[in-house]
């Protein structure tokens, strides 16, 4: 693939054999992600990285077998990403396939992992799909999805006087479920849409959305995108002036976000989290580890990445095996714990159930120094956050297989 990239880590066995239920020896790990595209910034590379540093953080092996590690573009691209992800199942062995850093791409693969009986662990990708009526028995949804950033980031706003919303939406999985789920939450507050424009992915010219937004009279304009393309919109949102007016919401935004738009542009932004560098020693401590191998702070994304592969390795050394059924039920009986999860556990929908936060942006002045972006307002616990179970589409939350 001309615009692919695969890079191969491999650290050394220590310490004595312990078990014979590796499958060939190895515990492969396949980080199929976007290394070039929108999201690049928010995930791509910087997951790369946080999946070498949560194998150094186990010594490089599990069970006396060592770890090795496959990372690929998948270029947004669902053909891409399941050929990768069969060539990756059927050849290269893989156990566990992840990032999955789009949502098109991650139901795509995680339907192929279910058919190879392999894992899939979708900590890039927010569609409610994952882990609702598409999940699977071999499948985790680690970090976010669109129902706890559209609850957590809208909720607050309209009940702090927001009541008017329009929406600028990506026109692929992730942003129908955005604004799905933010339209729900507005209406739950007792505030209304008025309307919503859906642009090709990825975009560049926001223009013709961004004036529909300008003259319906809303309140807020919210952005039902992420990466690079949420950057353009904040960007030139700010040039047509609808910032004097009306309330900018991005649905989903990362400290990439701010740091590539600039405090001047993104300042006052409120919206939900699900991890900040500078929360406590541990935060900090992981992120130093990180900014020094990338020179950048991470992204939740990232973090989460983190603490999705350490976690799965974990779950296969108290498993005894890399086996897929093994390691969910090994991993559902854990307490998660690292830099990104706090008390976390895994629900039987695949659904990882953490905190999340209400962050907003803070002006030039306040700021102190590099990436000292974020003012933590609220935390919002996990239970409250994610959709309740009973309210899951997922038949494994009902018993189903």
């Amino acid at each position: 693939m001309k615009h692919s990239a695969v890079f191969v880590l491999v650290l050394a066995a220590t310490g004595p054999v312990q078990a014979a239920g590796i499958s060939d020896d190895v515990v492969r790990i396949g980080v199929l992600t976007d290394l070039s595209g929108a999201y690049s910034g928010n995930v791509g590379p910087g997951s790369v990285l946080a999946t070498r540093l949560a194998i150094e953080d186990v010594g490089g092996n599990v069970l006396g077998k060592p770890v090795e590690m496959l990372s690929a573009d998948h270029l947004n691209k669902t053909d891409v990403a399941a050929g990768r992800a069969r060539e990756w199942m059927d050849r290269e062995k893989v156990d566990v396939i992840t990032e999955l850093g789009n949502s098109a791409v991650a139901l795509a693969v995680m339907n192929i992992a279910r058919e190879k009986r392999r894992m899939t662990m979708v900590t890039g990708a927010g569609a409610m799909r994952i882990t609702g009526e598409d999940c699977a028995p071999t499948n985790v949804q680690w970090v976010y999805d669109t129902y706890a950033l559209a609850k957590v980031g809208t909720l607050p706003l309209v009940e702090s006087g927001a009541r008017k919303w329009y929406f600028v939406t990506a026109d692929y999985a992730f942003g129908h479920s955005l604004e799905a789920d933010g339209a729900r939450f507005v209406k739950q507050g007792g505030g209304t849409v008025l309307g919503s424009a859906r642009y090709p992915f990825p975009g560049n010219d926001f223009a013709s959305f961004l004036l529909s937004a300008q003259a319906s009279g809303a309140d807020a304009v919210a952005f039902a995108s992420a990466g690079a393309d949420l950057q353009n919109e904040i960007k030139q949102a700010r040039e047509f002036g609808l910032a004097d007016r009306q309330r900018l919401v991005a649905m989903l935004m990362s400290i990439a976000d701010v740091h590539g738009v600039g405090l001047e542009a993104a300042q006052g932004m409120t919206f939900a989290e699900t991890f900040y560098w500078d929360m406590d020693d541990e935060t900090r401590a992981f992120a130093r580890r990180f900014r020094q191998a990338s020179g950048k702070m991470p992204t939740a994304l990232q973090a989460g990445q983190y603490s999705a592969v350490l976690s799965y390795l974990r779950a296969v050394e108290k498993a005894g095996s890399d086996d897929v059924e093994a390691v969910m039920n090994a991993l559902r009986s854990m307490k998660i714990h690292d830099a990104f999860a706090r008390n976390a556990r895994l629900r039987a929908d695949g659904k990882l159930i953490h905190d999340t936060y209400v962050v907003q942006v803070k002006t030039p002045e306040e700021s102190k120094g590099p990436w000292d972006y974020y003012r933590i307002v609220k935390t919002i616990p996990g239970d409250q956050a994610f959709v309740p179970l009973a309210e899951s589409q997922c038949k494994l939350a009902k018993g189903g297989s």
